[in-house]
């Protein structure tokens, strides 16, 4: 939680700066634009005193303020708004390439001084220049400035925030991994104990059905301490056609459910995918015992699977209780569980399984309260 707190404070640090910066530079701006609104005016002024002027003597001030315009694009059009061919500061070899290209830009200086400067030359006939500029070098740079920021903002916040989560996700496999190997040790002595006392049981009384129920959980809790183990390890993936886990987990779930929910299948013959069988099948038992604790004794389990775009669909839909939508969200959170007894690592660890481990997914396709949840598990075919 504290990496989402510092992942949070760096994103609200970045918009309040890059706000900042986009505010005084479109301050900036606006007083550069003003400045050059300023100069185009000297210029015309100047341009006109050049014109008009009989005496020499007084054209050196105007003189120098018409070159010292080396930056601000300017066009001169009649009365009627076609360009004179009268243009400062822009591309001589476009001007004389590309007819359209005073058009062009006039469109464009329209769009950014809005109003022309005009200078009437005569009455009577009315005779007057337009004249339109656009943004200097200066102007479109200081405009950029804040969006260029703003990517280096970005970028940096993403890589903080990526370096954050990786180390965050580091810690979680570590946590992972020694729990998981922790539940694995604890339970290898119990099981092996009871391994033993089962053999003892079953030289007295060969014939006792109790006896082998009880050898099946005991297998059951062989079978689940060797899924522990594999946990943080690269399991060993094999070519299977996973409907056969699914039928098996069923059967067997059956047999310790309570008959008042109805459990039914409706599966494909085949299809092959990678799976470690072990895994896979821990993922079946946490969905469908989730599914059990969800009708409360009593309800309905679907179980359906379909081949669709090279990869297996299987979808797992209870009549229970349901889920509203912040709990739906938070259901794959470690340690964040609805049950009273519940550890809230069940459906963590089964999502780990399936997209770390079998490059597929698990998520909640729909669920409502008081209409009951589906799972979806997808898994890619095997070659």
């Amino acid at each position: 939680m504290k990496q989402y707190r510092w992942s949070g404070l760096l994103v609200f640090i970045a918009i309040l700066f890059v706000c900042a910066t986009i505010f005084y530079s479109t301050y900036v701006a606006g007083k550069i634009a003003n400045t050059e609104k300023k100069y185009v005016r000297e210029w015309i002024e100047a341009q006109q005193t050049i014109l008009s002027s009989k005496d020499s003597s007084n054209l050196n001030l105007a003189i120098q303020i018409s070159a010292d315009n080396e930056d601000i694009p300017i066009i001169e059009t009649n009365e009627k708004g076609i360009p004179t061919g009268n243009a400062l500061n822009l591309d001589t070899a476009s001007i004389a390439s590309d007819s359209l290209y005073l058009t062009k830009k006039l469109a464009d200086f329209k769009t950014f001084s809005k109003e022309p400067i005009v200078v009437v030359i005569s009455d009577s006939p009315y005779i007057a220049n337009h004249y339109y500029y656009g943004p200097s070098k200066l102007l479109k740079e200081v405009e950029w400035y804040p969006y260029i920021q703003l990517f280096i903002v970005a970028l940096f916040v993403f890589i903080a925030v990526s370096t954050l989560r990786s180390r965050y996700k580091n810690e979680q496999d570590k946590l992972w991994l020694g729990m998981a190997k922790e539940t694995a040790h604890q339970l290898g002595t119990p099981v092996s104990s009871l391994q033993g006392w089962i053999t003892l049981l079953k030289e007295k009384d060969t014939k006792d059905p109790i006896v082998f129920e009880i050898e099946k959980d005991i297998e059951r809790l062989q079978l689940i301490s060797d899924r522990f183990g594999k946990i943080g390890s690269t399991p060993q993936l094999t070519r299977s056609n996973p409907f056969i886990e699914i039928e098996r987990m069923v059967a067997y779930m059956k047999l310790r459910s309570s008959k008042q929910v109805i459990i039914e299948c409706s599966l494909p013959a085949e299809a092959f995918v990678m799976l470690s069988v072990p895994l896979f099948d821990w993922v079946l038992e946490n969905l469908i015992k989730n599914a059990l604790d969800a009708t409360e004794g009593a309800g309905k389990i679907t179980i359906m699977a379909s081949v669709q775009n090279k990869q297996v669909n299987i979808t797992i839909t209870d009549t229970g209780k349901g889920m509203d939508s912040k709990t739906a969200n938070q259901i794959f959170e470690p340690g964040y569980t609805t049950k009273k007894r519940g550890w809230g690592l069940g459906l963590p660890l089964s999502k780990r399984i399936m997209e770390s481990y079998h490059e597929g997914k698990l998520f909640i396709k729909q669920t409502e309260p008081g209409k009951g949840t589906t799972f979806c598990l997808q898994l890619p075919l095997a070659n």
